[in-house]
């Protein structure tokens, strides 16, 4: 595995970037409260390694506007 500095050193594969989202989850309940098709499908590239935390962050915020 390569190290991809897109991501922390505890996100580097699919499954440290869901242990990762659901950690955020806890922390931070409305990011889990009423979850949209559209959030699915962005955490869903973010445990893919397609996007990192801030772009998922700035994806759903531009949903939001």
């Amino acid at each position: 595995m390569t190290y991809n500095s897109k991501f922390g050193p505890s996100a580097q594969t699919p499954e440290q970037r869901a242990w990762v989202l659901s950690q955020m989850q806890t922390a931070i309940p409305s990011l889990k409260a009423r979850v949209t098709d559209y959030a699915r499908q962005v955490y869903a590239r973010y445990v893919a390694g397609e996007l990192s935390w801030p772009e998922v962050r700035q994806a759903l915020d531009a949903a939001q506007s």
